[in-house]
């Protein structure tokens, strides 16, 4: 009873929820200390207390598959089929960044891909440091936007393969997203000048192609496709 999907939950991409988590997977999450002490009877409200005292992002580790309480609780998502109205809640609470994360991964998994974009793409200017596990145990660091991003391109995060969403450029041609802004920050001189550089580099790139472009077109037109001497050459040995 305690592992089954909340009674009226609708199908997620055409499934039961929790079935998005792969069953050995789940069944790993089952056996788990923390899920059955600290997940059991957890609703929607109390899940935001085990949310908050989350400490690093992971999925499995180590030989025997082992899960961590990062994926415990995306997995208590699923099975409650939380609100889209409460995950964005949880997407708000930039003071507590491993819930944002966690509401992230939650989004993703469930949201349809417009509102993956609009909801995620925001937190790619949330630069701050983030304490991941690998899947040999070992911890390291990232950051929140380098999560998201791996959200919106990755095929599998946290040992959960993601579904499928649109391509960006698809939904912008059909006019159902904006096209995405390049925002950079130029606040400091190093940083403008930086900037600078990178634009007079790209220019100087092209107009290097575009020479490399009409030199090869000279070429074509002093030789002709055959591969016989420039005509003007030819008459001027004649005389």
């Amino acid at each position: 009873m305690a592992n089954r999907t909340v009674k009226g939950a609708a199908n997620v991409h055409g499934q039961n929820p929790q079935f998005i988590v792969e069953k050995i997977i789940r069944s790993r999450i089952y056996e788990t200390r923390y899920w059955k002490e600290k997940c059991f009877g957890l609703n929607a409200e109390t899940l935001v207390d085990q949310a908050m005292l989350l400490e690093y992002v992971g999925g499995t580790h180590g030989g025997n598959v082992q899960p961590t309480p990062f994926l415990c609780l995306t997995l208590k998502l699923l099975q409650l089929q939380v609100e889209p109205e409460i995950v964005l809640e949880y997407l708000g609470a930039a003071e507590f960044k491993y819930m944002r994360c966690l509401a992230a991964l939650y989004l993703r998994l469930t949201f349809h891909s417009v509102d993956c974009y609009k909801h995620l793409e925001p937190l790619l200017k949330d630069y701050r440091k983030i304490k991941m596990m690998s899947k040999t145990g070992e911890f390291f660091m990232s950051h929140i936007d380098e999560f998201v991003d791996s959200l919106l391109n990755e095929e599998r995060v946290c040992d959960i393969i993601l579904p499928r969403i649109q391509k960006r450029h698809a939904l912008e041609l059909a006019n159902q997203l904006d096209p995405r802004e390049m925002i950079v920050d130029l606040d400091s001189e190093g940083e403008a000048e930086m900037a600078r550089d990178v634009t007079e580099s790209l220019a100087a790139e092209r107009e290097a192609k575009q020479q490399q472009q009409n030199n090869q077109e000279d070429a074509l037109e002093s030789h002709g496709e055959d591969g016989s001497r420039p005509e003007r050459r030819s008459r001027s040995r004649s005389r």
